[in-house]
């Protein structure tokens, strides 16, 4: 998405794969009053003196802010607090679904000759390219249709986003400035990320190409050539290995010390060999330098080997939800197999609420989360562990509400 992490991406992200959100997820709808228009024309005119001081000419300024008002659809976007998190399984379902995996082999077939060209150039797998174009827009179908200007100047204006927004509103007129796209084609998300495979405007500047050599950077074409030239661009520059892939479903041995098993923990494919993970078909593990091995859903679910290329992935979008879907999506998209592991689908993970009374709950123990957010990070993963061997569970960081009900019976003196 190359956007910065907001509360509500994963909203976004919902939205764009085309799941319902839960009811508790939903603000109320906002309804802008005399007084939010006026609050919105005082800091336009003051942005506008900003504007002109980083270089933007007059001309570009009014006519990108022509007809532009506060847009109340943003401010609800913007407002809404996920209570829930869906399920890795759930997401991964609907991420790389049997249409989601069949399009992209059209789209294969279709671009094969500008995604060997991409390849070529940037070293990064057309399979790739279009795995992340399939979930950032479902290759093209939706890739938003609020104007920038006026989201980005929304934002600016409610203030809390204020600084982020006024640096990509800056960054959004010298592209307009630019000539890249006209004020009525540069359209994205509620929150500025654009084109097929959105962008933010400074990520724009930074990694967009013009592939097509028509003298403009257009992520928004109906020609995808230079959008999908920019995210292999984008990957390339953060490091991407090429041949080398993202990593893979892997088997466990019966016994394993599942502190082991985190993406924080990289080593030689030598130690794990020497662990006793196989391929899924028992074979050796494959040497792609070093590696990680990670249970996203805990010792019940599938195991993955990561590679350099999966972190690479993961600076598009830092989510290992994320990451795991583009893997597998283009893993797919050239032939692959689905994952073979099972999920806990009988699992409920915790809402937001939830996962801050555990945070709570587990400092009061004695394991420390380094603050209560409502999101479970290296320090969280860390103090559950510490808390599952102190009870004798197996120690993989994975929560659930049967993870809770045995904290609070604990904190409890049960």
């Amino acid at each position: 998405m190359l956007k910065k992490v907001f509360v509500g991406v994963w909203i976004a992200g919902a939205l764009a794969l085309g799941a319902p959100l839960p009811a508790a997820a939903l603000a109320e709808e906002v309804v802008l009053t005399a007084a939010d228009h006026a609050k919105f024309a005082g800091w336009r005119d003051g942005f506008r003196s900003k504007a002109l001081e980083a270089g933007i000419r007059r001309d570009v300024f009014d006519d990108a802010f022509k007809g532009v008002e506060m847009n109340a659809r943003v401010v609800e976007l913007d407002r809404r607090q996920p209570e829930f998190t869906r399920p890795l399984w759930e997401y991964l379902d609907s991420a790389v679904s049997p249409s989601r995996v069949s399009t992209g082999h059209e789209k294969a077939l279709t671009h094969a000759d500008m995604l060997r060209a991409i390849e070529t150039r940037y070293g990064v797998p057309g399979e790739v390219v279009l795995a992340v174009w399939g979930l950032e827009s479902a290759y093209g179908h939706n890739y938003g249709s609020i104007p920038v200007i006026e989201a980005l100047a929304t934002l600016a204006a409610e203030g809390r986003r204020r600084g982020f927004a006024e640096e990509q509103l800056i960054a959004a007129l010298q592209i307009l400035q630019a000539g890249d796209v006209t004020p009525g084609r540069m359209v994205g998300s509620w929150a500025g990320a654009m084109g097929h495979t959105q962008f933010i405007p400074t990520s724009f500047q930074a990694y967009a190409v013009d592939f097509t050599g028509d003298g403009k950077r257009d992520v928004w074409s109906a020609d995808p050539a230079d959008a999908l030239a920019s995210t292999a661009n984008y990957l390339s520059r953060f490091g991407w290995e090429a041949g080398e892939p993202w990593g893979m479903e892997v088997r466990l041995p019966v016994q394993i010390d599942y502190a082991q098993l985190d993406a924080s923990i990289r080593r030689p494919i030598s130690y794990w060999r020497e662990m006793g993970i196989v391929q899924m078909n028992g074979a050796p593990l494959p040497d792609h330098g070093e590696a990680s091995v990670i249970v996203p859903a805990g010792a019940r679910g599938p195991a993955f080997l990561i590679f350099k290329n999966f972190r690479v992935i993961m600076r598009y979008n830092n989510a290992t939800s994320y990451a795991l879907a583009v893997g597998h999506l283009s893993d797919r998209i050239k032939g692959g197999v689905p994952f073979q592991g099972d999920w806990p689908r009988n699992d409920r993970p915790l809402s937001r609420t939830e996962t801050i009374e555990m945070q709570e709950l587990l400092t009061r123990l004695g394991h420390d989360t380094q603050g209560a957010d409502g999101i479970i990070g290296p320090n969280t993963r860390a103090a559950v562990r510490a808390f599952q061997r102190r009870i004798g569970q197996t120690p993989d960081g994975y929560v659930s509400a049967m993870f809770l009900s045995a904290l609070r019976q604990l904190a409890q003196g049960g």
